[in-house]
């Protein structure tokens, strides 16, 4: 049985994610912030396969160069939005200096697709493509984890006044893709605390069932 770990990283709090297999010898990150001193030690002595991103806005990816250069793994991103790794422009940063600095990094190196089912560290995540927060956004399931990045939160859902955001297919989003999910899916957002989908269904304000 997997196991994860979240880090809340950066002046954003973001939710960076450890995802390591039953055998204790291999890990996936999802969402690394920022180049995190502890992050990096538990990844240490383990074998990295890949970065996943849900989204490519700076606060989700700041961490994605130093990890590729260290550990060697791939980066996986939806093809929607491969460009904002490399343009501090479109992935936010340069518009946010008093919290960062322009991130930068290098391209992809493999594309997500809706109902795509990535195989790693011994599991299978399937691909939901849940555009609205940014075009490219997705999620990551897997067994009864939803790894749901800015799409949907606890009793919140994700921003849409920034540059490729559109509330009606974030709404559309949500209520085809994600409330379509068991009720005891344990949701694990980009930023704050986790959630289920049944608890969101019935409790969230912003996107009723």
């Amino acid at each position: 049985m997997l196991t994860f770990q979240r880090y809340s990283l950066g002046a954003l709090q973001t939710n960076a994610y450890v995802v390591v297999d039953s055998t204790r010898t291999r890990a996936l990150v999802i969402d690394p912030g920022t180049p995190d001193p502890a992050l990096i030690r538990r990844l240490e002595g383990l074998k990295t396969e890949a970065i996943v991103l849900t989204h490519a806005h700076f606060d989700h990816i700041g961490g994605v160069d130093e990890l590729r250069k260290r550990f060697g793994c791939p980066v996986y991103l939806h093809a929607l939005e491969k460009d904002w790794l490399v343009d501090p422009a479109k992935n936010g940063s340069a518009r946010w200096l008093d919290v960062t600095e322009p991130v930068s990094t290098g391209l992809p190196d493999a594309y997500l697709e809706d109902g795509q089912k990535l195989e790693l560290i011994g599991e299978t995540f399937e691909v939901l493509h849940t555009p609205g927060h940014s075009p490219g956004s997705v999620g990551l399931l897997c067994g009864n984890l939803l790894f749901a990045g800015d799409a949907l939160f606890r009793r919140s859902v994700g921003r849409t006044d920034l540059p490729g955001g559109d509330p009606a297919a974030l709404t559309r989003s949500i209520r085809e893709k994600l409330y379509a999910l068991p009720d005891d899916v344990v949701v694990l957002p980009g930023h704050g605390a986790e959630t289920t989908i049944g608890e969101e269904k019935r409790e969230n304000p912003y996107v009723r069932a």
